[in-house]
This record gives C-alpha cells, sequence and structure tokens, in this order.
C-alpha cells in the first residue's frame, strides 16, 4: 500500500470507530445548574467572602460547566430559611451553621459547634477519620440532604458586653444574641438567648433591644462595628471552640450527579474549609490591635468562677440534647469521644508547644 492509500485508509478506519464510539474521546456531560442560598450577608468579610469564594470556585474549576447562583441571606430567601428552601429542592445547596437547625433535631449542633467541644483541628479530624462525616450523612438523609465542611472559624471570642462580668451573677437578665447550644448555657444561667441572623445584630445591640452579642473573632467583629455599643470584649468563648460550616445539598439533586462532579464538589468543600480557616487566623491578630488601639475596646479574660459556671451548665445542655433520640445521642457520644482522644493528643502537642513556646518568647 502507498503512502496515499494508507493515508486514506486510516483516515476511515479513524472515522468509523468515533462512529462506533469505539475510540471516541468522552463527551462532557451538559451544564449543571447550582441555585446557592447562604446564611450570610453579601460581602461580608470571613463568612460571607468565603461563601462567594466557594460558589465562585465551583464554575471555576469546571470551566463553567457548573453554573453556580449565589444567593446571600436575604437576596432569595432569609438566613434561617436556607435549610427549607434547599430540603424542598427549590434550591441545590445552601452555605451555612448547622446549628442554626438545633430546633429540628440537637443533633445538627455538634456538626457547628457545641459548648466546650471541638477546635477545628479536631472536628477536622473527627469528621474524616473518626466517624463524623458518617453521622452527619445520617442526620442529613433523614430531611432529604447531603453536606460536606467548608469552613471554620475557629476558637471564637466570647463576645461583647456592654458591663463588665465578674461573676456568674452577672449574666442573670442579659439580653446576648448567641444561637446554638451556648444559647442554651446562657439560659441556664439566668441569661435571655436571642438569636439573630447577621445582618439584624448591630442595630439590635445599638438599640439596647440586646445588651451583649457574640459573632465570631476581630477580623469578622471589626466590620461590624460592634466596638460603637459594646465596650467590653471577651475571650476565650467557650460556646464555639472551632466553628465549622457546612454546605448542604438536596440529596435528590446530590444523588443525580455524576461520581466525577460529586467529587468536584467535596474537592471544593475541602479546599476552602481549610482555606477559611488559614485566612481567619491569618486576620484575627491584625484586627484585634486595630480594636484595641484604634477603638479603645477593652479585653476582658473570663475568670475561674464564671467559665466554672459555663462548664456546669453546658453539662446540663449536651445531656438534655443526648436525650433526645438515639440519632443525638450517637452523634453526641461520638463528639465526646472525639474530644477525650483527638483532644487528649492535642493538649500534649499543640497546645502544650503553643503554652510552653508563647512563654519563652513572650506572646500573650
Amino acid at each position: 500500500m502507498d503512502r496515499r492509500s494508507f493515508i486514506r485508509t486510516a483516515g476511515v478506519g479513524a472515522g468509523a470507530a468515533a462512529a462506533t464510539g469505539l475510540a471516541a474521546p468522552a463527551v462532557a456531560q451538559g451544564r449543571i445548574e447550582m441555585v446557592i442560598v447562604s446564611t450570610w450577608p453579601r460581602d461580608f468579610p470571613g463568612l460571607g467572602i468565603s461563601a462567594q469564594r466557594l460558589a465562585a470556585r465551583l464554575s471555576e474549576v469546571t470551566d463553567g460547566r457548573i453554573q453556580t447562583q449565589y444567593f446571600a441571606s436575604g437576596e432569595r430567601v432569609g438566613a434561617f430559611d436556607s435549610f427549607d428552601e434547599v430540603a424542598s429542592g427549590n434550591a441545590q445547596a445552601y452555605i451555612g451553621a448547622d446549628y442554626y437547625w438545633k430546633g429540628k433535631h440537637p443533633g445538627w449542633a455538634p456538626f457547628t459547634a457545641i459548648p466546650f467541644g471541638l477546635t477545628y483541628t479536631e472536628i477536622d479530624a473527627w469528621m474524616k477519620y473518626a466517624g463524623g462525616q458518617e453521622l452527619y450523612d445520617e442526620l442529613a438523609g433523614e430531611f432529604g440532604l447531603k453536606g460536606f465542611p467548608c469552613g471554620n472559624t475557629g476558637v471564637q471570642m466570647g463576645g461583647w458586653f456592654n458591663k463588665e462580668i465578674e461573676s456568674p451573677d452577672d449574666l442573670k437578665g442579659l439580653k446576648m444574641r448567641i444561637p446554638g447550644l451556648g444559647g442554651d448555657v446562657l439560659s441556664k444561667l439566668g441569661a435571655s438567648p436571642v438569636s439573630l441572623p447577621g445582618s439584624q445584630i448591630y442595630e439590635n445591640l445599638v438599640s439596647g433591644a440586646v445588651d451583649a452579642t457574640e459573632w465570631v473573632g476581630p477580623y469578622n467583629d471589626y466590620f461590624m462595628k460592634f466596638y460603637e455599643a459594646a465596650k467590653y470584649y471577651y475571650w476565650p468563648g467557650m460556646h464555639e471552640p472551632g466553628s465549622q460550616l457546612c454546605m448542604g445539598m438536596n440529596a435528590s439533586w446530590w444523588g443525580s450527579l455524576s461520581k466525577t462532579d460529586q467529587a468536584i464538589i467535596e474537592s471544593a468543600c475541602n479546599e476552602e474549609n481549610a482555606r477559611q480557616m488559614a485566612e481567619t487566623n491569618a486576620e484575627n491578630g491584625r484586627f484585634l490591635e486595630r480594636l484595641v488601639n484604634e477603638h479603645g475596646v477593652e479585653l476582658r479574660e473570663f475568670n475561674d468562677d464564671v467559665y466554672e459556671a459555663f462548664g456546669e451548665a453546658a453539662e446540663e445542655v449536651i445531656e438534655e440534647a443526648r436525650d433526645h433520640s438515639d440519632l443525638a445521642a450517637r452523634i453526641f457520644d461520638s463528639t465526646l469521644k472525639a474530644r477525650k482522644e483527638i483532644g487528649g493528643w492535642m493538649a500534649i502537642s499543640d497546645v502544650a508547644y503553643s503554652i510552653k513556646r508563647n512563654a519563652v518568647v513572650g506572646i500573650g
């Protein structure tokens, strides 16, 4: 066969193979529409920016094949309506803090944070290697959802107060914006917890509708301007030691995706989970200095009496939540087991090292 005959024959063969699908390249799937609602205000430093970044990332890594439409709190539904919007199938996903849904089932709380619970390092290990994700899937499945961690704010500050808290008695009658089981702890101590979305906290603090509030930490709190209404900034927060954020998706929609697209979404959530924590740690120190030096904020450490009262109330709250159901008991038991095992290791590794290092070099 001469060269021209070979080329013509080869061309016909290649065309036939393509026609039968034997040698044709895989055809990309069609465009996927993904509406994402959030519990955070648009462009809000930290939380809002992280959620927007994740939504944009999903389109970016798929060259636009996954088309995300992102709606911040109040743009499509209210912050606390995000759960129902996704469970009903009206939207494909939400990004938020799952302890907002503890009224639907107390088992949601540990997947964000519980009083005296897990730090970022500990909850990340629990979710990935100590049974957390499996329990999350079981709980989420009861509501027609599937989700993954997609962010963390680390150890939070104790909150902003318009008076000094020198004893547990100072908490009695205090109206404080604090959601989750942390709010239940304050209630045990005589305070009146109030649940408000982020966009409504400032106006309530300024007007005196609430006497105190927690939010996140210096980076996030600086932009909320809480320093204009409350003078004392307390630490450390017992209520949210490592607040995990999640992307919750409609389970039917999730099940319709290919394994490849599921892996892409999970990977993007893992990426943002680490990225937000890194951003928060990098920014908190810088903005703490600005709060103190530019706005005269007074830092206060909760004393041992107050913290012990927090601890006693937290034990009661956790036991009551645990008694809700078999699933709640298994979730809380697993969390506390992780606190003992993973936290026990952290106590003689990261924590012990930080304490000794800081004492030697004069930090803190």
